[in-house]
């Protein structure tokens, strides 16, 4: 896949979720996907849906600040408020199959609440 494709195809995950498009995401992502955060490893994309995408209600913005598409992959850095007025910054790597998403690795960053540290506990 192009490396603008790839782009192109992150950035529409990222559309998806924010507006919570489960069609669109599904869409997007390979029978094997797979998602790795802090809080899950490797979980497959039954758990991803079931775990991670009804956090997607809480986002209130998204907003991708640097794609970098080549060879397999990607990484983008992007900054997300949420409806509490938190906001927080993440980078995230991306491996395809085809043109679809093979895997999403997430490296957290810290959390902000009116300009103050925000302490995070997982839930």
């Amino acid at each position: 896949m192009p490396d603008s494709k790839k782009s192109d195809t992150v950035r529409a995950l990222f559309t998806a979720f924010l507006s919570q498009d489960r069609k669109a995401a599904d869409a997007l992502l390979s029978d094997g996907f797979t998602f790795t955060s802090p809080y899950d490893d490797a979980i497959d994309r039954a758990a991803y849906f079931e775990r991670c995408w009804p956090n997607s209600k809480h986002l209130k913005t998204h907003v991708i600040e640097k794609i970098l598409a080549e060879h397999d992959g990607a990484f983008v850095m992007y900054r997300a408020s949420t409806t509490d007025g938190s906001e927080f910054r993440n980078t995230e790597r991306f491996e395809f199959d085809g043109d679809q998403i093979k895997s999403v690795d997430v490296f957290f960053g810290a959390t902000y609440k009116d300009g103050r540290f925000v302490k995070q506990v997982p839930g």
